[in-house]
């Protein structure tokens, strides 16, 4: 017969408020202070209590665990990993918060400036009594800062970071998305570790901070004629990728109120580059003409075209599903929304985009959207614009494939076309107080009919001969 289960375990009720209460192994109790642990979990609800208690049975449950490992290993002659030091820093932040307070390193609550926050700790841990009576070892290490924190070096801490902190902010990025996430965070630390070393990231003070935001602004103007400059945009995603991690870091460690040594130090200097855009002209008599794009691989083709009449970003285009390709309606339209599997730039970026001209021609001959390029948005910008390169078909050196998005917008400029409209049509932010939602499904199609290139009858005729039936 099975064991009923004990949805109060480990729970104590005193004068109607809960404790946590939990017997150290016995093999462990030389490594710890005292038999038992008991925590006041600050509440009267045994639902509260049971959520509480879950968090500290697991955090037990693991720091038990390895540091069984530990003692295993060390008993066979190898030294205890840093590993279990940590763990053993997050259960006593863990406890601090559990009983009302962020964990402090003893030395800085030494620091007479704490010292009304110093009374309040030694009241919890009054408050707070181990069984017996007798004052809470691990209470007092916990809530007085005790245990020494783990000299984790910024790579361990990155490491946390990613595989531990930043999970829920990956859950959504496809596979591509990951991966230069990941590697823009790698660069980004050896960046730091090149130059300030593999630092303990507890001992990287305000002046290393200074330090390496001055490195940077050398390498936006460097001595050295032969060394390429750095742009601004690089030097302040690459140091802010630091300073985040740095407060992520701690916030995960219950040490949210540790200064950064990173604030307050910006790059505002824009480097951006200016993407011209295409000429209506070039685009009505290079590109949208018979011949222009035949021989390229159809996805690149046909996803070229949709560019030119709704103005998207290339990634939004060749990321489109066959549902997000309506063109039984009465106004044929794409829909750029976010999916399970993909996120969207931002909240604005989410609209539908009437299909009109050239870019309703080409959607309808991929009414499944561009397989071959999904999640591959760098390699379709890469290969669209290698052909265009072969091809002649930009106007000049800085033209890419980006410029139509930059001419579908231009020419909604010059056709007067209503600011709000432009930037929904765009998925832009505006100021503008919102009226309405950007009008019906027609009057996006109308407007935007406004300025579509007019096409060739005979565009598609070499295509549709040798496309697959």
């Amino acid at each position: 017969m099975a064991r009923a289960e004990n949805h109060d375990r480990y729970l104590k009720v005193r004068g109607g408020w809960y404790y946590y209460y939990r017997h150290i192994p016995t093999r462990l109790r030389p490594f710890l202070s005292g038999n038992t642990i008991r925590v006041a979990l600050k509440t009267q609800s045994a639902e509260i209590a049971r959520m509480r208690r879950d968090e500290f049975v697991a955090a037990d449950d693991e720091y038990w665990t390895q540091l069984r490992l530990a003692v295993d290993l060390e008993a066979a002659g190898q030294p205890m990993q840093t590993g279990l030091a940590r763990k053993r820093y997050e259960i006593a932040t863990a406890r601090a918060l559990a009983v009302g307070f962020s964990y402090r390193p003893l030395a800085e609550l030494a620091d007479p400036a704490h010292i009304e926050d110093v009374v309040r700790r030694v009241l919890a841990v009054r408050d707070n009594p181990a069984p017996d009576g007798q004052l809470n070892l691990a209470v007092i290490d916990a809530v007085l800062g005790g245990v020494e924190a783990p000299r984790t070096t910024i790579s361990e801490a990155m490491e946390i970071y990613k595989t531990r902190i930043a999970v829920n902010e990956l859950l959504n990025k496809p596979p591509a998305q990951r991966a230069l996430w990941h590697a823009t965070k790698d660069r980004s630390l050896r960046y730091f570790v090149d130059v300030m070393g593999d630092l303990p990231v507890t001992e990287i003070t305000r002046e290393h901070g200074q330090d390496y935001f001055a490195w940077w602004n050398e390498q936006l103007s460097p001595g050295d004629s032969d060394q390429k400059p750095k742009k601004p945009k690089t030097a302040a995603r690459h140091f802010s990728d630091i300073r985040k991690l740095y407060t992520e870091y701690f916030r995960f460690m219950g040490d949210e109120a540790r200064p950064n040594p990173f604030r307050n130090l910006n790059f505002k200097g824009k480097s951006r580059t200016v993407i011209p855009a295409f000429p209506s002209a070039w685009v009505q008599e290079k590109i949208i003409v018979r011949g222009a794009l035949d021989g390229i691989v159809p996805d690149l083709h046909l996803a070229a075209l949709m560019l030119i009449e709704t103005g998207c970003r290339p990634g939004e285009i060749i990321n489109l599903r066959r549902q997000d390709i309506v063109l039984d309606d009465a106004v044929p339209h794409i829909a750029i929304r976010a999916r399970e599997d993909r996120e969207v730039k931002t909240e604005t970026s989410i609209r539908r985009l009437p299909l009109v001209g050239v870019s309703l021609l080409a959607a309808q001959r991929a009414p499944d959207g561009f397989a071959r390029y999904r999640d591959k948005s760098n390699a379709f910008s890469a290969a669209l614009g290698a052909a265009f390169r072969r091809r002649g078909l930009f106007p000049t050196e800085d033209h890419v494939i980006y410029s139509f998005r930059h001419a579908f917008e231009k020419r909604m400029q010059e056709a007067n076309i209503d600011y709000a409209l432009r930037c929904l049509l765009m998925g832009h932010k505006h100021d503008r107080p919102k009226y309405g939602d950007g009008g019906s499904m027609a009057y996006r199609r109308d407007e935007l009919l406004k300025i579509a290139h007019p096409v060739p009858k005979d565009l598609f005729e070499d295509f549709d001969r040798v496309a697959p039936s």
